[in-house]
């Protein structure tokens, strides 16, 4: 139900808290859910009681008193995301044991969860499977794949469009605010709905300026997406030559899905498994080198590369490989016509995300950030029609409807200012059969559907303006 509220009685119980149990806890606590964490570890436990207001049992996810204990007979939701799948798999079976409703499971593994294997979720009493390294392949890909390079998310079942783009120096937004480029470019509706500037991502009003390497979130309508694009210099085509580095379970992945239809060239540092990566890939072209050496880089056809990915387990070797790889592939710039290049590069922890963001690598995903967002998607299922997470930016596209005699219906956005400034802003609203850009004396009634973009941890706030 889009209108129903969520009520006190939602606990959730999180078995781990490696990485994606902490940024989840520290995410669900703060819109307002009761998070009880069984984990073993004693300094995580330490840590998080510090860090965190979830009631926390120092105990094995496997022993049913510390079940007990957690009240897992008055839980809504069961998380496991230990390191071990068997122990996520068998603890959605005690999960329900328990009459716990939902259960989801952080589970590596592809033989399970699927609707061919041997194993499926109805067989486990698992209600989601979470495979991270599966995430990180499929969202990579989906990224090569859509454009090249500028992150593009389909909305409201495909009939808008959020289009993330960087400002360089010519661009005709470059030292404008929005107000100047609304009245400057009005052929057709489009709105600039974030802008991330360093590690910091403002929600704008019309007096904020563009700089030149800003990194903006516009929002429009599908079909004036060609116009857009042609009006920011962003050129849409397909990459046809791919580099990655590392061969583990999200780079082989990669290769695994893009082999076919792009020229793909897999570069691992281990011998013998470059050498089990040559036979099981067959539409790839896999060497054995270090990705971090210049001359090997150079060597292996860097400078005829579109796309640079840096998939290996360690995040050091992932930023310095991507900034090594911009470096070379800048250089030889001049020899390919202007070749928009950009660089991937997978990392493991939160802090490697603003470190890699502030060092000009074009995208960056965290594996445990997509999968944690997959989790939030799922359990916030019932009150949103969709929410996608930006890359890049500190923020939230979220489509839902408003609920009777909420505050957002109750007068126009102009005199909401103080419930929307500098955090939240309303992209758009489905009236008459069609979607249009909202403005200051757009007035939001019961029943409209709209999106609405936000910092993301102010979606609780977006949730209370749109609920009774």
């Amino acid at each position: 139900m889009i209108f129903k509220k969520k009520g006190a009685s939602e606990n959730i119980l999180i078995l781990g808290l490696g990485g994606i149990g902490s940024y989840l806890a520290k995410r669900l606590l703060h819109e307002g859910y009761a998070i009880t964490v069984i984990e073993p570890d004693s300094d995580l436990v330490r840590y998080a009681d510090g860090a965190m207001d979830a009631r926390l049992i120092q105990g094995n996810a496997m022993s049913v008193s510390c079940w007990k204990d957690a009240h897992a007979k008055n839980m809504d939701y069961l998380i496991a995301v230990t390191d071990n799948d068997a122990i996520n798999m068998l603890s959605a079976m005690v999960a329900d044991r328990f009459d716990i409703p939902t259960k989801i499971a952080r589970v590596r593994s592809q033989d399970f969860g699927h609707s061919n294997s041997l194993l499926k979720g109805e067989d486990l009493k698992v209600d989601l499977f979470i495979h991270p390294e599966e995430l990180a392949a499929q969202e990579i890909v989906r990224m090569i794949k859509r454009t090249a390079g500028d992150e593009i998310i389909d909305i409201a079942l495909g009939q808008m469009q959020v289009m993330a783009t960087r400002i360089t120096q010519t661009s005709p937004f470059a030292f404008k605010n929005l107000i100047d480029i609304s009245k400057t470019y009005s052929e057709f509706p489009f709105r600039v709905v974030a802008i991330a500037r360093g590690i910091s991502t403002v929600i704008p009003s019309g007096e904020h300026e563009i700089l030149p390497q800003d990194q903006v979130l516009i929002m429009a309508d599908k079909k004036d997406l060609p116009k857009l694009m042609e009006l920011t210099g962003v050129k849409q085509h397909r990459r046809h030559r791919v580099m990655i580095l590392g061969g583990g379970l999200v780079g082989s992945r990669i290769a695994e899905l893009l082999g076919k239809t792009f020229r793909v060239t897999l570069l691992e540092k281990d011998g013998k498994r470059a050498e089990e990566l040559s036979s099981m890939l067959r539409d790839t072209e896999v060497l054995h080198g270090d990705g971090s050496d210049k001359e090997i880089l150079e060597e292996t056809g860097l400078k005829d590369i579109d796309t640079f990915i840096a998939a290996t387990g360690e995040n050091e070797t992932n930023i310095m490989s991507c900034i090594l790889s911009r470096h070379l592939m800048a250089a030889h710039d001049g020899e390919t016509q202007g070749m928009q290049r950009k660089t991937i590069c997978l990392v493991t922890k939160e802090e490697y995300l603003v470190l890699a963001s502030t060092s000009g690598l074009d995208i960056v995903l965290n594996k445990k950030i997509l999968a944690g967002n997959e989790i939030l998607t799922f359990i916030r299922g019932s009150e949103l029609l969709s929410i996608s997470h930006m890359h890049g930016f500190d923020a939230e596209v979220v489509d839902l409807i408003a609920a009777p005699n909420s505050p957002i219906t109750r007068k126009p956005l102009a005199n909401q200012t103080k419930a929307l400034a500098g955090h939240i802003i309303i992209g758009s609203v489905f009236r008459d059969g069609q979607w249009k850009t909202a403005v200051g004396d757009t007035h939001i009634h019961s029943g409209d559907r709209a999106i609405v973009i936000c910092n993301s941890l102010y979606l609780k706030d977006v949730r209370k303006l749109f609920s009774a």
